[in-house]
């Protein structure tokens, strides 16, 4: 299962799942990219599957995972993908409600899959979670504190999670991107009104000069996902061209 698989890294996961063989389940909150998605990996010879999920509806959560158990017998792995940007700027200028909105995505989200998915793992006796979090779970900036925040809290729900479900044969880690081009980092870009510069910037600012592609952070998460990775739980994985190094 892939949350946020329509697009970005999330859709770079799926395939690179799909191309491992994997039966995949894109989660979106827009059902028609979620099918989109996965028609492409169907045409490209793999096999997936399309639903509709708000990750911040506990109800919504709760049915998609009992579809996909009737459907499937069991969840292998659960890649908590689906996040959003939210509110910029200094925090006094960041609303209450803005706040809650993202964590509601960010956070929660991963809160509620993540306890769907651990209730049927136990059952098997094994399992794996990959939670997408940032280097902005890792260090700060001035002006995305909301953000920080949330990931932040995904690193450390990460490293919990593993240590208690450590005995259950489940493996948890977490993955930290740095700046990748994907949607949301162009939509960010493009919100400065001189997306070319502003993408420019974001690049400088890792050591290897470049934003990072989607399929190289998808590949990591693959890796964690296999049994390649049986002796890695409670990591934090970074994928960030140097950008935590400095």
């Amino acid at each position: 299962m892939v949350t946020g698989g329509a697009m970005g890294i999330g859709e770079a996961t799926a395939g690179c799942l799909a191309a491992e063989r994997g039966a995949v389940m894109i989660l979106d909150l827009t059902f028609t990219q979620a099918q989109a998605a996965a028609d492409r990996i169907n045409s490209a010879g793999g096999f997936a599957e399309a639903y509709a999920c708000d990750v911040s509806d506990e109800a919504a959560v709760r049915d998609v995972f009992a579809q996909i158990e009737l459907h499937h017998g069991r969840v292998d792995v659960l890649v908590n993908n689906a996040g959003i940007a939210g509110p910029q700027g200094p925090v006094e200028t960041v609303s209450l409600a803005d706040w809650r909105a993202l964590m509601a995505v960010n956070l929660d989200g991963v809160f509620l899959c993540t306890r769907e998915a651990i209730d049927r793992m136990i059952t098997t006796g094994r399992g794996v979670i990959v939670n997408v979090s940032s280097v902005y779970g890792l260090v700060g900036s001035p002006d995305a504190a909301a953000y920080h925040a949330s990931k932040g809290a995904v690193r450390l729900f990460t490293k919990a999670t593993a240590l208690q479900v450590a005995r259950h044969g489940i493996r948890v880690n977490s993955v930290h991107p740095g700046c990748i081009d994907t949607p949301m980092v162009e939509a960010f870009a493009g919100a400065s009104g001189q997306p070319d510069a502003a993408l420019k910037a974001l690049a400088a600012r890792h050591p290897v000069g470049r934003l990072g592609r989607r399929e190289e952070v998808a590949s990591v998460i693959a890796f964690l996902a296999s049994d390649d990775a049986s002796f890695m739980t409670g990591a934090e994985v970074v994928v960030d061209g140097g950008y935590t190094a400095q």
